[in-house]
């Protein structure tokens, strides 16, 4: 087992996923900064959170798990406001950019 949740290679890219999208957000249209905007930070950051938690519990098993499934709900619902976001729009490059994040 790894010495520090910062080892654990889900964490390096969730981290790296949750500077991206907080990036981005503050990128989007003023009316969106405390809407869209602050959700998908929100969630972004409830990814990265949720295996801190679960790495803190890993002598639990099935709490671990547990926190390793908010976090990919978590990550399902970064996935879905990002492409809310871009719906309408010629987003293609950025659905596979995030995806590749993502996987």
């Amino acid at each position: 087992m790894s010495q520090s949740y910062r080892d654990l290679e889900v964490y390096k890219q969730s981290f790296s996923l949750f500077l991206r999208l907080h990036r981005f957000s503050l990128r989007l249209p003023n009316y969106e900064t405390y809407g869209l905007g602050s959700q998908i930070r929100r969630s972004a950051d409830s990814v990265n959170s949720n295996i801190v938690k679960g790495y803190g519990r890993r002598r639990y098993k099935r709490e671990f798990i547990r926190f390793l499934i908010f976090s990919q709900a978590s990550n399902d619902e970064t996935s879905n406001q990002y492409l809310f976001q871009n719906q309408g729009k010629n987003s293609l490059h950025h659905r596979l950019r995030l995806r590749q994040l993502i996987q």
